[in-house]
């Protein structure tokens, strides 16, 4: 007869450890049981003490949301704990990070990924990223993630790799590929994808010098590759809160009333942008009409717009569901440094979806669209449509009129999706 199997034993409290000393109360609503376990777990391993109620003896909160933090903990108690204050979305969103080894490696195979058109891999990176930099605990080993969601059994076996190791294969091999890290390089060029940066491979060239010479480029790629590094470098907060304060008394000054808001990262709380997105409208629903050529104008005459990338327009003819577009690189007042820029102007009906879109991230997008298709309905950031039904595994068609959903809340409650304050959205 085999003998029993035994349990591995939990490994002893540390008195020691990094959170010695730390009562901790844990406010348990929208937190999964198996992610409260081991951070229960995790927590008692490394020294703290974990208290049933909010005793005076906690030192420490510990919440999924500041909705449920402030919805269980009255003013007067927190009035005693340092750093806490009322959730806004200018609020930087700052997840604990812990276990940086692992989202930095996780972080390079998206951008490969996406440079070979690999969609469907480099979403699981970015998926499990937004899942492991919010965990309070040092991952030790993959065990303490295996009922984590998004985290599969392959992810699992590359994080066991890198907590044993420092490091992980698959990435070494790719970074010794010569085809996988040339293609990889040219897919990080602005307006070069899979296809081109393929092409670019096969015509011989090997490094970003090699593009220069190459006739093929488009006006559009030979700016990406001019302004690659300035293109690549991320934009501090409270740089992007001060752009968007001069671009909204800009705007103001050619039409009163007109609505600007800095989506993306800045608007989801994260402490750097990658790039401005910016979304306008009017609450009049005609001002927006013609407003993007005389606002890219001003901002050109200012040298805050500085070289375009992408520029049409739909709202006065009503094409395109009436959404004008423009991509640019942009500069801080008083440096040279390129950013990537983009502007959507939007009919105010429809305005909601395209604050959706454009606020992100891309897990939520995603999520929303799939939910929605299960409803027969087709979700973009133009709006809500019926869809008709496809055969076997074909989507249906779009409808041509949306729904009529003034704010982003309502399309939540339509959806039956739990609403989500911005700075809540980096899934």
């Amino acid at each position: 007869m085999a003998p029993k199997r035994t349990k591995n034993k939990a490994p002893s409290a540390d008195p020691q450890g990094m959170f010695a000393g730390m009562v901790v109360f844990l406010i348990e609503n929208s937190v999964q049981s198996r992610r409260l376990q081991i951070w229960k777990q995790k927590l008692e391993q490394m020294g703290a003490k974990i208290e049933t109620h909010l005793s005076k003896k906690v030192s420490h909160v510990f919440a999924m949301s500041s909705d449920a933090l402030f919805h269980h903990v009255d003013k007067d108690q927190l009035a005693r704990f340092k750093g806490v204050g009322t959730p806004t979305s200018s609020l930087p969103y700052s997840p604990p990070d812990l276990n940086k080894d692992i989202t930095e490696i996780f972080g390079k195979l998206i951008n490969i990924y996406r440079a070979l058109g690999d969609d469907r891999r480099s979403f699981s990176y970015y998926k499990a990223i937004a899942v492991v930099e919010k965990l309070p605990f040092k991952i030790e080993s993959a065990d303490q993630v295996k009922n984590l969601p998004g985290i599969g059994k392959s992810l699992q076996d590359h994080i066991q790799e890198i907590v044993t190791t420092g490091k992980l294969s698959k990435l070494e091999h790719f970074e010794t590929d010569e085809k996988v890290r040339t293609i990889s390089l040219f897919g990080e060029v602005w307006g070069i994808g899979p296809a081109t940066a393929l092409k670019f491979y096969e015509k011989g060239h090997r490094a970003l010098d090699d593009l220069k010479s190459d006739n093929s480029l488009t006006n559009v790629q030979k700016l990406g590759l001019k302004y690659f590094d300035d293109i690549k470098t991320r934009i501090p907060r409270n740089e992007v809160q001060e752009m968007e304060s001069l671009l909204q008394k800009v705007a103001e000054d050619i039409v009163s009333g007109v609505v600007v808001v800095c989506g993306g990262s800045y608007r989801r709380g994260k402490a750097s942008c990658g790039d401005l997105d910016i979304i306008i409208t009017h609450p009049d629903g005609k001002s927006h009409k013609g407003f993007l050529q005389k606002y890219v104008k001003r901002l050109k005459e200012m040298k805050l717009l500085r070289e375009d990338l992408i520029f049409s327009t739909h709202s006065e003819e009503g094409t395109d569901q009436g959404v004008d577009t423009y991509f640019g690189l942009c500069t801080y007042p008083g440096r040279e440094l390129r950013h990537r820029i983009d502007f959507k102007v939007y009919p105010r009906d429809i305005y909601a979806f395209g604050l959706i879109a454009w606020t992100g991230n891309d897990v939520l997008n995603r999520r929303l669209r799939l939910l929605a298709e299960s409803k027969g309905y087709r979700l973009d950031d133009t709006g809500l449509f019926p869809a008709t039904h496809g055969s076997g595994s074909k989507r249906g068609a779009r409808g041509t009129t949306s729904l009529k959903l003034e704010t982003e809340k309502e399309v939540f409650d339509f959806l039956g999706f739990p609403w989500l304050e911005t700075y809540e959205r980096n899934l």
